[in-house]
């Protein structure tokens, strides 16, 4: 399976790239960076501390998709666009773990996938796309009066709040509520909760990889459900695990739910 990786020099493709060592049926034939990335022209391998593959860092994705199955995509959502058009021309499969996409870009990734095979993903580790499952499942089976709440909390250095990954999880949410829907937002002041609302708490600090917990409030009881993530490691094997289901699929829109073999794919 020939993977480019683009935003390589970022937490996630650096970690992608070490843990294409688990996978041996993965070569990396793509380091897409910055033009003016620090690592352009350093053999991508070394970068991530681990022995030299022989693919060195270049910003130019539309040669390195020429040699490629699948684009694995953790760059910004400000060149997102661009590389899953360059995709498209180039018949190669698209992984997206980019967040704070537009709905403008929904529509984008429903054209791609007329042609290609595209996965989505705010969150690839395999737990969290579980967590979603049973939060969906547990929205359904709840009566109304059951509150929900979303807290999330990240490293400081995380720009986007709430976290893709707990708009995600409202989401699954809000489907299983069957809400038009994820109403709510970050609170900062006072006032009573609104009918239906999805409410997001969001902590920022240290080098917290990811932590999310969806409450279910309701008169006298309360239901939980959580994940925490203490290696970044994680979402790069899951990463890879989409990549390899994705690899010779035919062209359409895929959930990480279907990676791990969900019946009900939320």
């Amino acid at each position: 399976m020939r993977v480019v990786i683009v935003g390589a020099s970022g937490r996630m493709g650096l970690a992608i790239t070490r843990a294409s060592l688990e996978f041996p049926e993965v070569m990396i034939v793509g380091a897409i960076d910055r033009a003016d990335s620090k690592l352009l022209g350093q053999d991508i391998g070394l970068a991530a501390g681990i022995a030299a593959i022989g693919t060195r860092v270049s910003s130019d994705l539309a040669a390195a998709l020429a040699d490629a199955d699948v684009m694995i995509d953790f760059s910004s959502a400000a060149i997102t666009r661009q590389n899953l058009e360059l995709c498209q021309a180039a018949g190669v499969a698209a992984l997206i773990g980019t967040t704070g996409l537009d709905a403008d870009f929904e529509s984008l990734a429903a054209g791609a996938a007329l042609h290609i095979p595209v996965l989505i993903a705010a969150n690839t580790s395999l737990g969290v796309t579980l967590l979603a499952e049973l939060v969906r499942l547990a929205a359904a089976a709840l009566p109304p009066d059951f509150d929900i709440e979303i807290v999330e909390a990240h490293h400081r250095h995380k720009q986007d709040a709430p976290s893709g990954t707990a708009l995600a999880l409202g989401r699954a949410a809000a489907r299983g509520r069957e809400l038009l829907s994820d109403v709510g937002g970050v609170r900062s002041g006072g006032g009573a909760r609104v009918s239906n609302e999805i409410g997001y708490a969001v902590l920022r600090g240290g080098d917290v990889v990811g932590d999310h917990t969806v409450a279910f409030l309701g008169a006298g009881e309360r239901v939980s459900l959580s994940h925490q993530a203490t290696d970044r490691a994680i979402f790069a094997r899951g990463a890879l695990r989409a990549a390899r289901f994705l690899c010779g699929k035919p062209a359409g829109r895929y959930k990480m739910g279907e990676v791990i073999g969900l019946k009900t794919i939320s």
